[in-house]
């Protein structure tokens, strides 16, 4: 019998970690009416590199992120990751998503929670696996802690230790600090900077935040609405590792008025 679903081959080390072909995405609406959400998205993103969506509600940032994990299809276009479907990436336990609300099981411990993709994969739990992510996200001493004994912070730590259990490939954040308020945001930033850079797993994450942004990503590419597409792509090149200290160095507030002026600009300016 042949085999009509052969296993890829390895990715190679050129090979990008995401490649978005064209991308366009529509949705129904009542009496027949369609809305386009997004529209000629085309974008690579290298292995081990860390994007940061960033753009006004509504320009289509979530829907392109659920479009790179496999949970929504394109309308039209392609989408590679690590050479293959999402799908395939998905089955093997390669991907992993953070939203914004952790999302956790109120009636297990942070260490339960953590090893809960072990479960979901048939898998044993690899306790030592599970105490070197509570170490990481500094938890530690927390492992019998159950969700509402916990800040919203530490919740989303564990939220994040979480999609790192099985070692993914890809790791997908959609405004995973979006809901704390500003001071816990931004040491969660600072947070999720040491933590990627222990990792090198490739991240793509959506945020509102140009600080955050600038504080977290490689590069960042700056959606528009109307429909929702990529205006323009910096190049965050600022030293890392980001501390406190980042955000008092010049270059960091030239790029920050940099990509607020392209938030702000008018679409046509956008669109140039």
């Amino acid at each position: 019998m042949t085999n009509t679903h052969p296993l890829p081959t390895a990715p190679s080390a050129d090979q990008p970690a995401i490649q978005l072909d064209s991308i366009g995405k529509e949705f129904k609406l009542s009496r027949g009416k369609r809305i386009t959400a997004l529209s000629g998205v085309t974008a690579t993103i290298e292995r081990g590199e860390f994007v940061a969506l960033l753009g006004p509600s509504g320009c289509g940032k979530s829907t392109l992120l659920r479009i790179i994990s496999g949970l929504e299809q394109p309308s039209s276009g392609s989408v590679l990751v690590e050479g293959t479907a999402p799908q395939r990436l998905i089955s093997e336990h390669r991907l992993a998503f953070a939203f914004q609300e952790h999302a956790l099981l109120p009636w297990a411990t942070v260490a339960e929670n953590i090893g809960l993709p072990f479960r979901l994969a048939h898998r044993a739990i690899d306790t030592g696996r599970v105490a070197e992510l509570i170490e990481l996200v500094g938890l530690t001493g927390f492992e019998k802690a159950r969700p509402k004994q916990l800040s919203g912070g530490m919740r989303q730590r564990v939220a994040i230790a979480r999609s790192l259990a099985l070692g993914p490939d890809l790791l997908l954040l959609d405004e995973p600090f979006g809901a704390l308020d500003e001071i816990t945001r931004r040491r969660l930033n600072f947070e999720l900077a040491r933590i990627w850079a222990e990792t090198s797993v490739t991240t793509v994450m959506v945020t509102h935040s140009v600080d955050e942004a600038l504080l977290l990503a490689d590069r960042i590419i700056v959606m528009a609405s109307g429909p929702g597409r990529i205006a323009t792509e910096v190049v965050v090149d600022l030293p890392r590792p980001r501390t406190a200290e980042t955000l008092g160095i010049p270059r960091f507030g030239e790029l920050a008025a940099r990509l607020i002026g392209l938030l702000d600009a008018p679409e046509p300016e956008l669109e140039a």
